[in-house]
């Protein structure tokens, strides 16, 4: 082997040392604070039930009931897809994969309510409603019907409902630890966040509870919902919603708008209130950049028009349900909320179909990234871009709109490989 030639340099061995020395704080805060994404899968909305209405078979009826829907006023893809407008080679591969997805898996994301869908109630009614909640899902996770994410939204930390909400939250925990142990996709939502320091609260009733049953630090984790001005702007004039994930000390998965709440908060009429308004383009755009890079997830709001009535009436509001999914996805918002069964459909159709449109042209930019060379594109991509399109495939297989014999047969790689490119654990699921 040829011996390598020596070049000459200026700086002194040294300065390097000292400037590594200089920025080791900032190094081990860049990776405190923005750890990237955390390599797991990401539901594609969160389905709402207010406790007292859950039972051991809601998921399946949410399925069935949007399934009939189907049956009643889009009976076949030619139908569906002239409602949504979906182009004619989209139209029986997404009403496929939506049939069966109703069919296999129609709750990505469940949370069970005790907050706004619920109310206040009587201090024994919600005892039993939270003890119950926790059975009902111990046995599901035990009989494998449950969805893969799972999980209550209590009440806030509001000096009113404070100790209610706290109550409600050591029940369910005690409850699932009685059963088993906390499921792995245990996912919490406290709403009506406004200021850091209930985030911290949070932090420490998780933090005490795992002491409490032995669980190892760090076990629980939560979300943060956005409904309030206040936790996007600060008295101070700073974005709150980034001191918050900071607060969380890492257990904050996740960010989610709240649609009514913070247009009401707003002044926003109720005419008006909509995931599409400028107020909350605005405050979805904060929460975005405060996110950026944390792993902290986001999930957009809902629309309160269900799909309900005559078919004409359902085929509005499933047309307004998949614009405003549409519209969410080509702003990275990858997840949602849905607040009726008849909203399933227009769910996976808008998933599906932004997943597939891109597959080719995705895959076909990857795999010549991955070679080296722009040739047939026409576009050299660099790897923040390899990293979107790879994250782009990952995401359309965990939810079932792409599979993967499909994927790895277009870009010539496989699940891991990837993973690898979208930043995830190689055994992500």
């Amino acid at each position: 082997m040829k011996p390598q030639e020596t070049v000459p340099t200026s700086l002194p061995g040294a300065v390097r040392a000292s400037i590594a020395d200089s920025l080791a704080a900032v190094d081990a805060e860049l990776a405190r604070r923005y750890p990237g994404d955390p390599g797991t899968r990401q539901p594609v909305h969160t389905v709402y039930v207010p406790a007292d209405l859950l039972t051991a078979t809601t998921v399946r009826e949410w399925g069935d009931q949007a399934l009939a829907a189907l049956d009643r006023h889009a009976p076949d893809a030619d139908s569906f897809a002239a409602v949504l407008g979906l182009p004619d080679d989209l139209a029986e591969p997404v009403h496929t994969r939506v049939r069966a997805k109703l069919e296999r898996e129609p709750v990505e994301d469940l949370r069970i309510d005790f907050e706004d869908g619920y109310g206040p109630r009587p201090d024994v009614e919600e005892d039993a409603a939270a003890a119950r909640a926790a059975s009902l899902l111990a046995a599901a996770c035990a009989e494998g019907s449950a969805p893969p994410y799972a999980g209550i939204r209590m009440k806030c930390m509001e000096a009113a409902v404070r100790d209610r909400g706290i109550r409600t939250l050591d029940i369910f925990l005690t409850g699932l630890m009685a059963a088993g142990g906390l499921p792995d996709g245990l996912v919490l939502t406290l709403p009506k966040v406004t200021y850091a320091e209930q985030v911290t609260a949070m932090v420490r009733l998780c933090e005490e509870f795992e002491k409490a049953r032995g669980l190892a630090p760090g076990r629980i984790g939560f979300e943060i919902q956005i409904e309030t001005t206040q936790a996007i702007l600060g008295s101070d004039g700073r974005a709150t919603v980034a001191r918050m994930i900071d607060a969380a000390e890492g257990r904050a998965t996740g960010l989610h708008y709240g649609t009514f709440d913070y247009s009401a908060s707003c002044g926003v009429g109720a005419a008006h209130q909509s995931m599409d308004h400028p107020v909350a383009d605005h405050a979805k755009a904060v929460m975005q950049v405060a996110a950026a890079g944390t792993g902290v997830r986001l999930s957009d709001g809902s629309t309160n028009v269900l799909p309900v009535g005559p078919t004409g009436r359902v085929h509005d509001a499933w047309r307004l349900h998949h614009r405003l999914v549409r519209r969410s996805l080509a702003r990275a918002y990858y997840q949602g909320w849905d607040m009726h069964p008849g909203h399933l459909p227009t769910r996976y159709a808008a998933v599906y179909a932004f997943y597939r449109e891109g597959l080719e042209a995705a895959a076909e930019r990857l795999a010549a990234y991955v070679d080296r060379t722009a040739t047939g594109t026409g576009i050299a991509d660099e790897p923040a871009t390899a990293k979107a399109l790879s994250g782009h495939l990952v995401r359309g297989l965990d939810c079932g709109a792409l599979d993967r014999a499909e994927v790895e047969r277009l870009t010539g790689l496989g699940r891991a490989e990837l993973d690898a490119l979208a930043g995830r654990a190689p055994a992500a699921s």
